[in-house]
């Protein structure tokens, strides 16, 4: 592959991984208000993310769409079983580059904030010796 092939292959990734990031911060984020508050509604999503009600119902209307979510007028947001799913899969992801970060000595706050970032482009690749990492530190 030559040089321009290869740096194209990057970019197209980055946009791939860019377009599904929303998708995956929002259906974790449904996750995790039901398991905490047996239910999500959009004011509570507009809450967490600091966005307005359109923006929420914009976003969970394309989600809908896409068939991560359930929703009618004036009731909670429901995760399909694809959207728990990706919910799931987001958060074991952000749990493991967060852990990651962690242990190389990065504060829980930042890498927090960090492992938001990079868990949408890391790859399954870096992802398991990220995995790998971790259990070696857990048996030293």
């Amino acid at each position: 592959m030559n040089e321009p092939q290869r740096i194209a292959k990057r970019h197209r990734r980055t946009r791939k991984d860019h377009a599904s990031e929303t998708a995956e911060d929002y259906v974790e984020a449904v996750f995790e208000i039901i398991e905490s508050a047996g239910a999500c509604r959009v004011v509570d999503l507009a809450k967490r993310f600091d966005v307005s009600h359109v923006t929420v119902t914009r976003i969970i209307s394309r989600l809908q769409k896409e068939g991560y979510v359930t929703t009618e007028p004036y009731r909670p947001i429901e995760l399909t079983s694809s959207g728990q799913k990706l919910a799931k899969d987001s958060k074991a992801r952000h749990d493991i580059v967060f852990n990651f970060l962690v242990s190389l000595g990065v504060p829980n706050e930042i890498a927090e904030i960090d492992a938001e970032g990079l868990e949408h482009h890391v790859s399954d690749q870096t992802l398991k010796i990220f995995q790998q990492y971790l259990k070696k530190q857990s048996n030293d």
